[in-house]
C-alpha cells in the first residue's frame, strides 16, 4: 500500500484530530462563564467575516457584542474577551501536542535527509568509506538559548508532554481530564524568572529529550555506519546560554553561571543513575552485577551530596570493563545495551552540555580599563601608566604578551568584580566538570582586533595563568563588522601570542555570526548575503594560515532572524565556506517545535547532520558562478538601501512605539533579561533587542524584517527587462531559492488585513502604505520568480500547518488590536483614565503570548 501524500497524512492526523478534540475542549467550563467556549465560535465567524468586508478590529468587536452579547455591562465585555484569549491560549496548546503526536507520521524518519537515507545513498554509491573519514571530524553543536521567544511556563510544557502521549494513544478518558487541566493552569509569570529558572526549564529537555535521541543518533551511527567500531569523535554535542549569556542581562551573576554548571553536573549524573539501575537488574551475572552495584551506589552518593571519588574516565573504565566481561563470559547478552550508556558518556561526560559565556565587547572595554586602571593605581607593573595613551597597536602587543595576577580586592567598581570573578568561575567549572563543561567564551558586538585581545589578557591575568584553556569566539553582527571581520581574523592570525594559544587550541577558531542584529541593521537579503561573503572570506583567509574556522551562527526562530529552514540553509552552501561543523543558536519556540520530541528532536538532528555532510558527499557542484554572485550583491545592495530608507523614515521609530507591541515585550515576563540594552528614556533604535523588533512585526502581521526590500530589488530587474537574471539565480544557487522560499514562510504569516485601519490615520497612513506596497510587490513578484501561484505551495503541509494556528489566532490579534486602539483613545482623551488604560494594556500583554507561542513552526 502506497503511502498518502505528506498534506492528506497532515489532514488525517492532525487537523481532523484537532476539530475533533477542540469540540470536546469547547465544551469544558473553566470559570464562572460558561458560555465562553459556545461564544468562541461566533466571535471567530465575525472576525473572519469582519476582515473579508475589510473592516477594522474596533468594528468587528462592537458588531459582536451588539450582534450576540447586546445586554452584557462594559464590564462584563472585557471579562469575556480576557476569558476568549484564555481559551485561545490553550487552543494553541492543544494543536502543539496534536502535531506533536502526529510527527512521526506526518515526517518520513526515514526519508531524505534521514541517517538511513543517507546511509542508502552512500551504499549505492560506494562512498561508505568517504562517510566514514567524513563523520571521524564533522560535528553538529545545538546551542540552546535563553531568549525569550516562548511563554510556556514548566507546568503547561509537561501537559503538552502528557496530552501528545495521550493523543497517540488515542485515551479520550485522559485527554478530556488534561484539557480540563489545561484550562485551570495558569500561563501568566506574576515575576520574571531568574536565569537560574530559565536553564533549569531548558535542562528538562536534555534530561528528557536530548539524553536520548542523541544517543540513539549516536548509537545508529556506529552500529550501521562504523559496523560496531569505536568512534573518537562525538558527532553531535549540545552548547548551553542560560546562565552563561551575560549580554544584556545584569541577573547573570558568577554565583548563577557556577549554580548552572552544577545543576548541568547533577542532571547528568541522575540520567546515568537511572540507566545503571536499569541495567543492573539486567546485568545479575557473575563478575558484572557487584561492579554495577558499586557504580550505582557512587552515582547516589553525588545525587545526595555524599562524598564519592567517582570520576568520569573510572566510571568509562568500569563500564568498559563490565561491556568487555559480557562479550568474554555472558554470550554478549544486554551488550548493546551497556553499549549505549558508554556512548552517552562519550557525548555527555560529567557536564552534560558546554556552558558558553557571552558579553558584549562595548562592556568588556570597560571593565578592562577599570582593571588597567586600579592596576596602575596600586603601582603594579603589568601595564605601562601611558598605556591608555598608546595607538591601539601597541596596546595589543602590550596585552599579546601580558604576564602576572589581578588582586580582585583592588576592584572597587561591583560589575567589573563580577565580570572578572566570571573567569574565576570558568576555572572552577572546568576542575569540577572538565574542561569541556566551560571552554568558550563570546564576545558579541565584537568590532575589533583589541576587543578580542582585551579578553585574551584578562582571562589570562585573573584565572588562566599557566595556560589558556578557554576559546574566545569573537561574534561580528553588523552589516559593517561583517565586512571587517576577515582583516581582524587576520591580525589575530599573524599575532604570535595568540597563533601560540590557537596551535594549542587545536588551530581551530570559532567565530559567531548574528543574523537576528543583522537583519534588524541591514534587512533580510543584504543580511544573509553579507553573512554568506564574510563565511567564504573568513574561510579563505583561516585556510591560508592554516587554521580550521569553526562558524557558531546565531540562527533565531523565525526567517527573519535567520531561521526558516534550517537545513536547508547548510545544505546549500559550497565548498568556499568550512563546513567541517555546523553549530547554531536554538531558541524559544523553536526548541520546543523543532527539538520538543524524541522524534522532532531526532528527525530534526539528522536533518542538520545530513545537510552539512551532504555537501561533502555530492558531486554537484554548489559554488556561486560569477554572474550569479553579481546579480546577488546587486540584488543585496537595493534591498539595503531600500531598508535603510525605510528605517530612516521620521515615522519608523513612532510607529513601533505608538502602533505595535514593542513597549509591551517587557511586561510578559517571559524572559530574565531587560528588553532593550540602554538606559534611555526614550526608543533608540539601537538599544533595541532583536526579539522584540522582530516580534512587534510579527504581531501585527507586518513580518517587515522577512521581506522587506526583497520587492523592491527584484522589481529593478522587472523594470529594466531583465528578470531572467533573476529567475537564472533561483535556479542555479540553492542559497538564494532557500532565502527567497525562507522569505515566503514571513509573507505567509503577514495579515495585513488585521491593521488595514492603520491607512486611513492621519500620522501613519502613509508609513502604513509603504510597508503595504512592498509586502504586495514583494509577494507578487517572488510568485512570478518561482512560478508558483500560491505562497509556500512546494510545502502544502507546512503551509497548512501556518493557515490553522492563523486561523487560530485571528480572535486573538483582533482583541489585541481592539486593546491597542483603546489604549490610544483614552491616551488622547482631556481626562485620562489610567484604570482603564491598564485594563487594556494587560489584554495587550496576555495576547501576545498565544500568538507568539502559535509562531512555533517559524523554523
Amino acid at each position: 500500500m502506497s503511502t498518502p501524500p505528506k498534506l492528506t497524512r497532515f489532514n488525517q492526523n492532525v487537523l481532523s484530530k484537532y476539530q475533533i478534540y477542540n469540540s470536546i475542549f469547547m465544551t469544558l467550563p473553566f470559570d464562572t462563564i460558561t458560555k465562553t467556549g459556545a461564544l468562541l465560535p461566533l466571535f471567530h465567524e465575525t472576525c473572519r467575516k469582519g476582515f473579508a468586508a475589510k473592516e477594522d478590529p474596533t468594528t468587528i468587536v462592537d458588531t459582536f457584542f451588539k450582534k450576540y452579547q447586546a445586554r452584557r455591562s462594559s464590564e462584563s465585555q472585557i471579562n469575556l474577551l480576557f476569558r476568549f484569549i484564555q481559551y485561545i491560549e490553550r487552543q494553541v496548546v492543544l494543536f502543539d501536542a496534536i502535531e506533536d503526536a502526529a510527527f512521526p507520521v506526518v515526517n518520513n524518519m526515514d526519508g531524505i535527509g534521514t541517517l538511513r537515507s543517507l546511509k542508502e545513498t552512500v551504499t549505492a554509491d560506494n562512498k561508505i568509506e568517504t562517510l566514514r573519514k567524513y563523520l571521524e571530524e564533522f560535528k553538529v553543536r545545538i546551542v540552546l538559548t535563553a531568549h525569550p521567544t516562548q511563554f510556556y511556563p514548566g507546568s503547561v510544557l509537561g501537559i503538552i508532554t502528557d496530552l501528545t502521549e495521550a493523543i497517540r494513544e488515542n485515551d479520550l478518558l485522559r485527554i478530556n481530564d488534561l484539557l480540563a487541566q489545561l484550562g485551570k493552569t495558569p500561563f501568566y509569570k506574576h515575576a520574571k524568572p531568574s536565569p537560574f529558572d530559565e536553564a533549569v526549564s531548558l535542562i528538562w529537555y536534555l534530561e528528557n529529550v536530548f539524553y536520548k535521541s542523541f544517543g540513539s543518533i549516536y548509537d545508529y551511527i556506529q552500529q550501521n555506519i562504523f559496523d560496531g567500531k569505536d568512534i573518537d569523535n562525538d558527532i553531535i554535542n549540545i552548547g548551553f546560554w542560560p546562565g552563561g549569556d551575560r549580554d544584556g542581562n545584569p541577573f547573570v551573576t558568577p554565583e548563577i553561571t557556577l549554580k548552572v554548571a552544577d545543576r548541568l553536573r547533577l542532571s547528568i549524573i541522575k540520567n546515568y543513575y537511572r540507566n545503571v539501575r536499569q541495567l543492573k537488574r539486567k546485568l545479575t551475572f557473575e563478575g558484572v552485577e557487584d561492579r554495577m552495584i558499586k557504580l550505582e551506589y557512587e552515582l547516589y552518593n553525588i545525587i545526595t551530596n555524599e562524598p564519592s571519588s567517582l570520576t568520569l574516565d573510572y566510571f568509562i573504565s568500569e563500564l568498559k570493563a563490565v561491556k568487555q566481561t559480557i562479550i568474554d563470559k555472558h554470550q554478549s547478552l544486554y551488550v548493546d545495551e551497556i553499549n549505549s550508556l558508554i556512548n552517552k558518556t562519550h557525548l555527555f561526560g560529567f557536564h552534560f552540555a558546554n556552558l558558553d559565556i557571552r558579553q558584549d565587547s562595548r562592556k568588556h572595554a570597560k571593565f578592562f580599563n577599570d582593571m588597567v586602571d586600579a592596576l596602575i593605581d596600586s603601582g603594579s607593573d603589568i601595564f605601562p601608566e601611558n598605556y591608555h595613551d598608546l595607538p591601539e597597536n601597541k596596546q595589543i602587543e602590550i596585552l599579546s604578551k601580558v604576564e602576572g595576577r589581578v588582586d580582585l580586592s583592588l576592584i572597587k567598581d561591583e560589575e567589573t568584580l563580577k565580570a572578572l570573578n566570571t573567569m574565576k568561575v570558568i576555572k572552577t567549572i572546568q576542575e569540577n566538570s572538565g574542561e569541556k563543561a566551560a571552554n568558550r567564551y563570546i564576545i558579541s558586538n565584537n568590532q575589533t582586533t583589541l576587543n578580542v585581545m582585551q579578553l585574551f589578557a584578562m582571562l589570562k591575568l585573573v584565572a588562566f595563568h599557566d595556560k589558556l584553556t578557554v576559546d574566545i569566539g569573537p561574534l561580528f553582527e553588523t552589516i559593517t563588522d561583517l565586512e571587517n571581520a576577515p582583516k581582524v581574523m587576520e591580525e589575530l592570525y599573524t599575532n604570535p601570542e595568540y597563533a601560540a594559544h590557537l596551535k594549542a587550541r587545536g588551530n581551530k577558531q570559532t567565530i559567531m555570526l548574528g543574523f537576528s542584529d543583522g537583519t534588524k541593521d541591514g534587512g533580510y537579503l543584504m543580511a544573509n548575503w553579507a553573512i554568506y561573503k564574510a563565511k567564504e572570506n573568513l574561510t579563505r583567509v583561516s585556510r591560508e594560515y592554516g587554521i580550521k574556522v569553526i562558524f557558531f551562527d546565531g540562527r533565531g526562530g523565525p526567517p527573519a532572524r535567520g531561521g526558516g529552514k534550517t537545513h536547508n540553509f547548510y545544505a546549500s552552501l559550497g565548498p568556499t565556506i568550512e563546513d567541517k561543523e555546523v553549530q547554531l543558536t536554538i531558541q524559544g519556540q523553536t526548541i520546543s517545535s523543532n527539538f520538543g520530541t524524541l522524534e522532532s528532536s531526532q528527525y530534526n538532528l539528522e536533518q542538520l547532520i545530513s545537510s552539512g555532510i551532504g555537501n561533502s558527499l555530492s558531486d554537484t557542484d554548489l559554488s556561486m558562478q560569477q554572474n550569479d554572485r553579481d546579480v546577488m550583491t546587486d540584488l543585496a545592495n537595493r534591498s539595503y538601501e531600500a531598508y535603510s530608507n525605510f528605517k530612516a523614515h521620521p515615522k519608523f521609530i513612532s510607529y513601533l512605539e505608538h502602533m505595535s507591541t514593542l513597549k509591551y515585550y517587557a511586561k510578559t515576563n517571559i524572559g530574565s533579561r531587560p528588553s532593550k540594552r540602554g538606559k534611555s528614556d526614550g526608543l533608540v533604535f539601537a538599544d533595541l533587542r532583536a526579539i522584540p523588533f522582530v516580534g512587534s512585526w510579527s504581531q501585527l502581521k507586518q513580518n517587515v524584517p522577512g521581506f522587506f526590500g526583497v520587492g523592491t530589488a527584484l522589481k529593478h530587474y522587472e523594470d529594466n527587462n531583465a528578470f531572467e537574471k533573476v529567475q537564472d539565480l533561483y535556479t542555479s544557487s540553492s542559497f538564494f531559492k532557500t532565502l527567497i522560499e525562507n522569505s515566503m514562510m514571513s509573507l505567509s504569516k503577514s495579515f495585513f488585513d488585521l491593521t488595514r485601519y492603520m491607512a486611513e490615520d492621519k500620522e501613519y497612513g502613509e508609513f502604513w502604505n509603504l510597508i503595504y506596497e512592498e509586502y504586495e510587490t514583494t509577494k507578487r513578484l517572488i510568485l512570478k520568480l518561482t512560478g508558483y501561484t500560491e505562497l509556500m505551495q512546494e510545502e502544502p503541509s507546512g503551509k497548512a500547518s501556518i493557515a490553522v494556528r492563523e486561523s487560530i489566532v485571528l480572535p486573538l490579534l483582533t482583541i489585541q488590536q481592539y486593546a491597542l486602539k483603546k489604549i490610544q483613545e483614552l491616551e488622547k482623551a482631556d481626562v485620562k483614565d489610567e484604570e482603564q488604560i491598564k485594563i487594556f494594556e494587560k489584554m495587550v500583554t496576555r495576547s501576545l503570548f498565544g500568538n507568539i507561542n502559535a509562531s512555533r513552526n517559524s523554523a
